[in-house]
């Protein structure tokens, strides 16, 4: 077991609502891991000791999101929200920090990318709801079935 996985893809680890919440709090950590880390490289142009704060960033990033997937966060969202959080954080800090032009159609740009992680993220709670009425409603059918009632 690694992670939280057995081989074959198997989850070893329940998917609970705590470790959902788990799952979410080191994903906030791995968004700001890799923001550092963009940024620094943007800084490491003129500071080359930042090249570490680079590595260790995007190291930690990763690393945290390996936890986050083992904590039952499903890869498709983890990433979406990881991605366009990362975006849109480091545009507007490299434009605090560094200067640089953050335009209305960029802007618009971050606003669109997360409308659709949102709408990912929808459409995974939806089809885990829709999921869990069929699997009850099967349940329920195959209890009946049992009992000799069709």
């Amino acid at each position: 077991v690694l992670l939280g996985w057995q081989v074959g893809g198997r989850k070893s680890m329940k998917s609970t609502t705590a470790g959902a919440g788990r799952g979410w709090l080191l994903l906030s950590f791995a968004i700001v891991a890799e923001v550092c880390a963009s940024l620094s490289l943007k800084g490491a142009l003129n500071h080359p000791a930042l090249y570490i704060v680079v590595v260790l960033g995007y190291a930690g990033a990763f690393t945290l999101l390996s936890f986050v997937l083992g904590a039952g966060v499903p890869l498709g969202v983890a990433y979406g929200v990881w991605g366009a959080c990362g975006v849109a954080l480091t545009a507007l800090a490299s434009a605090a920090i560094f200067h640089e032009q953050l335009t209305p159609v960029m802007m618009l740009g971050m606003a669109v990318v997360i409308a659709g992680v949102l709408c990912v993220e929808l459409g995974h709670r939806a089809g885990k709801t829709a999921a869990g009425k069929n699997s009850a409603d099967h349940a329920g059918r195959t209890g009946a079935a049992k009992d000799g009632v069709a």
